[in-house]
C-alpha cells in the first residue's frame, strides 16, 4: 500500500549566530554509538506516536559551513496531518535530544551551544498534546 503524503524538513546552517554574529562554522561533536542510539529511540518513538508509513532521519556531524544542511526528516503516512505532526515532533526532539556537542565558531572565537527556552519549551509541549491521525 502507497501513502498519501510526503514531509521533508531540511535544516540549514544560520549565518549569523543567536545573538546576530556572523558565523563561520557549526561543529557537532559526537560519539558514534550514543549518538546513533539517540536518533534511533528519537525515530523509533515518532513513528509509534504518530499513523505513519515510513520515516528517515539523516544528521550530520563534524564541521558544516553557513548554507550547509545539518539534518533531513522525511515522513510519509496516509495522511498530511500526521506527517506534518511527526516531522515537527521529531525536530523538537532532534534539538534537545539527540547526542551532538556543539560549537559556534566566528569572529568572536569559538563557544558552546545549548538547546534554548524555546527548544525546551516546543519539546514539552508534546507531553500535553493529543495527537490524531
Amino acid at each position: 500500500m502507497g501513502y498519501g503524503a510526503l514531509v521533508s524538513f531540511e535544516g540549514v546552517v544560520r549565518p549569523v549566530t543567536k545573538q546576530g554574529e556572523p558565523l563561520d562554522r557549526l561543529i557537532l561533536d559526537h560519539h558514534p554509538r550514543m549518538t546513533v542510539s539517540s536518533l534511533e529511540r528519537i525515530a523509533r518513538e515518532g513513528a509509534a506516536r504518530f499513523d505513519i508509513c515510513a520515516l528517515s532521519v539523516v544528521h550530520r556531524a563534524g564541521a558544516m559551513a553557513p548554507g550547509e544542511i545539518i539534518v533531513l526528516v522525511a515522513v510519509a503516512s496516509d495522511h498530511r496531518r500526521a506527517a506534518f505532526q511527526c516531522a515537527d515532533y521529531l525536530m523538537d526532539r532532534l534539538k534537545t535530544e539527540a547526542v551532538f556537542w556543539k560549537r559556534e565558531q566566528g569572529p568572536f572565537g569559538e563557544r558552546w551551544i545549548e538547546p534554548t527556552q524555546r527548544d525546551t519549551e516546543d519539546r514539552e509541549r508534546w507531553n500535553e498534546e493529543k495527537t490524531g491521525h
